[in-house]
């Protein structure tokens, strides 16, 4: 079980990758370590270190991998985010992929080509340290799939899928595994056991389990990669209907996760809750360190977790311009460096699990999410009903709130499979009761926040 954060650097933001102080980084670090963290994500700006198509910058990827080394001289592990892409509301999209030079970032062939070629230079750039965690190919990347992004690029599911492999292949060239030797580990000597082998996964904001119309979908974070990763935000409506500490806002990460591990193809595939934070646009400053601890304490309750990575280390400066109101108060610390009480709450927490946390017995009931219809056909709609205030979400929180522990979630198509379910440790699947209504709910876009 780790517990880790989302390094936010503290002075100039992630536009500090365009004059990389490791001094600046080392202090961020050691602050981060201090919280009782295990691990750190980082985010290097996809146009700083491909400014153009045939172009990746050496001295970006140095820059990199001094990142890793610097966490791991304070004992963190580092797992490296692409495809940034997207990040508090601002996009990072090359000027070779935009305005005047616009190709669709999923599907046409250079494209592609040339971003598996970034991935695998970067995954290659920090293969060989023994503090790598994982490589994951973007920060919410299907965000550029459909609405509200402004400017989408129109994708297909099948070709969403055909990218996403693509980016896994590369990132997992670039760390030498599938090669049947780990080859640039061995190169610097080192023996890494198969359980430190780098996880390779793919990140997605929630809209892939609560809109339809969203290409890539909960198929897309199952079935690439090494572990199923989760985003868990209330301001996407959840904390709007149930109140910033009400259940279904507090159990929103532990409701999540279980939406995800429905659609793992194993029983033992990793669930990763890799971002997760109080967004004092719908959390009171005052109640943040108890929805901190509530929802950490419920997602520790689901089978697989491998870990809660939080959102964020610090505070956006408020000398930086343009942000939404809630990006300036994310953090676990200010900007400055002083630990607030959301930091405390989140080191209490992970002390917590530090050698004394044991893996839960998977819930042996299941609420039956409906993908299919009794004749087998897909549904459409299964996605709408998960979002909050959904029928089976209303569903799956009343049974939450009785039992004080969530259900796990089973496919309709998958109920024939009994060697899965057992797996899961699934005794029992009921169905959502007849006349369970859906609750109305406002949901919010980060990017659209004033």
């Amino acid at each position: 079980m780790r517990f880790g954060v989302n390094h936010t650097p503290s002075v100039g933001w992630f536009h500090s990758w365009l004059d990389f102080s490791a001094s600046d980084t080392a202090r961020d670090l050691e602050a981060i370590a201090s919280l009782g963290a295990d691990h750190v994500r980082i985010f290097p700006l996809w146009p700083v270190v491909q400014p153009n198509r045939t172009l990746i910058r050496p001295s970006a990827l140095e820059d990199v991998a001094t990142v890793v080394d610097i966490a791991g001289s304070f004992g963190l592990d580092v797992n490296v985010d692409a495809l940034q892409g997207h990040l508090s509301s601002f996009d990072f999209v090359p000027s070779w992929l935009d305005s005047w030079h616009r190709r669709n970032m999923f599907t046409d062939p250079d494209v592609v080509a040339s971003t598996a070629d970034y991935v695998r230079a970067l995954a290659g750039a920090v293969a060989d340290r023994p503090n790598l965690l994982g490589v994951t190919i973007g920060n919410e990347v299907n965000q550029f799939a459909h609405a509200p992004h402004p400017s989408p690029f129109e994708t297909s599911p099948a070709q969403g899928h055909a990218w996403a492999a693509a980016m896994v292949t590369a990132a997992r060239a670039g760390l030498g595994i599938g090669t049947g030797t780990d080859s640039r580990r061995e190169a610097r000597g080192a023996s890494v056991p198969p359980a430190r082998q780098p996880l390779v996964t793919l990140a997605q904001y929630d809209a892939a389990w609560y809109d339809d119309a969203q290409p890539f979908g909960p198929e897309h974070a199952a079935e690439h990669g090494d572990a199923t990763v989760t985003h868990s935000w209330v301001f996407n409506g959840a904390a709007r209907l149930h109140g910033a500490l009400g259940p279904g806002s507090v159990r929103h990460g532990e409701y999540l996760l279980q939406l995800a591990a429905a659609w793992n193809g194993r029983a033992d595939r990793p669930n990763w809750l890799q971002e997760v934070g109080a967004p004092t646009n719908v959390v009171d400053v005052a109640d943040a360190p108890t929805f901190t601890e509530q929802t950490i304490r419920h997602a520790l309750d689901v089978q697989e977790l491998s870990g809660i990575t939080w959102w964020c280390s610090h505070d956006v400066s408020r000398s930086l311009a343009d942000f939404p109101e809630l990006e300036y108060d994310l953090g676990l610390l200010t900007n400055d460096g002083r630990v607030k009480p959301t930091g405390e709450r989140f080191r209490e927490m992970a002390l917590f699990g530090d050698g004394r946390y044991q893996p839960p017995t998977p819930p042996s009931t299941a609420l039956v999410l409906d993908d299919v219809a009794p004749d087998g056909a897909p549904l459409g709609g299964t996605r709408a009903d998960s979002a909050p205030g959904g029928r089976f979400a209303v569903a799956w929180l009343a049974i939450a709130e009785q039992d004080g522990r969530g259900p796990q979630v089973a496919l309709r198509s998958r109920l024939g499979d009994t060697a899965l379910l057992a797996a899961r440790g699934i005794t029992t699947c009921v169905d959502v009761p007849t006349g369970t209504a859906s609750a109305t709910v406002s949901v919010a876009h980060p990017a659209t926040m004033p």
